[in-house]
């Protein structure tokens, strides 16, 4: 039946989440259930794009990065697919109605991770961002608005600055991985050979003007999603806090974590807050 091929899809999404990310994963338990399974079959999707471009490095990426796109495409036009992520996405895709532009400028910057290793002007970076992570929030906020177009109008920029500045962070805390590992920079303008707390503190300025763009945002979400993005707000803000922290040359040799004990702390606090109104 196919109604039962879909559920065993949709499941696949959440153990791709739950799997790759306990910070997301957490976060997204916080939503809703009326809205949770449609965040997992996005995250599904991006994820799976971002393991290719990122991971796979014993086999021939461009190929199978090809091929996913194939599949995409005929999943989106068919509305079914017999890889359960992209059948899972489908659905949200159609479902939610996200817009083709969406997922066409995620699929051209995961593109851009095979080849470009370098971002060498704002223009690029800003157009990088736009791809991998502004529209991923706007996906997500298309979920949450549950088709109120005048709702998803007010808040298209505060979700491109959340999805920017989460993008960022990754950026920062994953710099080693990056640079070593990948032989990526994404920071135009930036010596990541001799990253500096002048450099440092610059780029976290503007972390900190996205986040402060998107918690205005978070404060006007629908009430089914507004903890749940609180919390991933939450987390990566004591990411970027912890980056603030440490000296530039250690954020270059090594990968900032937040602890699971501190999650939970996180949570907790960020409860408290979400119902005393101190957002």
């Amino acid at each position: 039946m196919k109604s039962l091929f879909d559920s065993v899809s949709y499941k696949c999404s959440k153990v791709v989440t739950t799997s790759y990310s306990t910070s997301f994963s957490m976060a997204t338990k916080m939503l809703s259930n009326t809205i949770r399974q449609d965040i997992y079959n996005i995250y599904g999707f991006v994820r799976f794009a971002d393991e290719i471009v990122d991971s796979f490095h014993d086999y021939d990426k461009p190929s199978l990065f090809e091929d996913f796109e194939l599949e995409l495409e005929k999943a989106l036009q068919n509305k079914i697919s017999l890889n359960p992520i992209l059948n899972a996405f489908q659905y949200t895709y159609h479902k939610c109605n996200i817009e083709k532009h969406m997922v066409d400028a995620f699929m051209s910057s995961m593109k851009l991770d095979l080849t470009k290793q370098n971002y060498l002007t704002d223009e690029e970076y800003k157009n990088y961002i736009y791809g991998s992570a502004d529209v991923v929030g706007l996906m997500c906020l298309k979920v949450f608005v549950k088709g109120d177009n005048k709702k998803y109008d007010e808040l298209k920029d505060t979700a491109m600055s959340l999805g920017s500045a989460f993008q960022k962070v990754n950026f920062l805390r994953d710099l080693k991985a990056d640079f070593d590992t990948l032989e990526r920079t994404y920071f135009p303008n930036t010596d990541l050979n001799n990253l500096n707390e002048e450099d440092k503190q610059f780029i976290i300025k503007d972390i900190e003007s996205d986040f402060a763009k998107g918690l205005e945002g978070i404060k006007q979400l629908p009430i089914e999603a507004k903890f749940g993005v609180f919390m991933a707000y939450r987390y990566y803000s004591q990411l970027l806090k912890k980056l603030k922290k440490t000296p530039a040359l250690e954020i270059k040799s090594t990968r900032i974590r937040v602890p699971n004990y501190k999650k939970i702390e996180l949570l907790t606090r960020s409860y408290v807050k979400y119902q005393l109104n101190l957002m």
